[in-house]
């Protein structure tokens, strides 16, 4: 496990044993940032987060599909999230990580600008996506509001859709 996420799981636990809220009117995600926007995933999805390393480029796959890495035995896609979204590609820094998730059986990595932190929400304060995005086929899950901040809250099982 990387040491940002033990930093991250470690500050989420000690806001756990602080709060007195229930946990099931409190949803726990991981912040980071796109470009400009903050975006999360639920921080049970999250397999790994890793420093950047080098990937196999693949030939006749999307602009955002950069390649594929070998994650212990696995080959697992790698998307750049700026692409994906439609910014242009930005050299990779100190801050830049490979974010892997899971849903059931799918996985892949996903290149993120940087990580924030744990973000815990109360349900009441995640609204829906906005009304400019219509049906299933977003990958937004909801508008987390935090005191000033606003932050996209993404669908896992959407971000793993395979269009390749």
């Amino acid at each position: 496990m990387s040491d940002k996420l033990k930093e991250i799981i470690n500050k989420q636990n000690a806001k756990n044993e602080e709060s007195l809220v229930q946990s099931d009117d409190v949803v726990q995600l991981v912040g980071f940032i796109i470009g400009e926007e903050e975006y999360a995933v639920p921080i049970l999805a999250i397999q790994e987060i890793i420093k950047p390393f080098p990937w196999t480029r693949v030939p006749q796959v999307p602009k955002y599909v950069v390649g594929v890495f070998n994650m212990r035995g696995a080959v697992i896609p790698l998307i750049d999230l700026r692409l994906k979204f439609g910014l242009s590609p930005k050299k990779q820094g100190d801050e830049t990580r490979f974010i892997v998730l899971r849903h059931g059986d799918d996985i892949a990595g996903f290149i993120i600008d940087r990580l924030t932190m744990a973000i815990r929400i109360k349900k009441k304060d995640i609204g829906p996506a906005p009304d400019t995005i219509s049906g299933d086929d977003t990958v937004i899950d909801g508008v987390g509001k935090q005191e000033d901040r606003i932050i996209t809250i993404l669908k896992v099982n959407k971000l793993l859709e395979r269009d390749f």
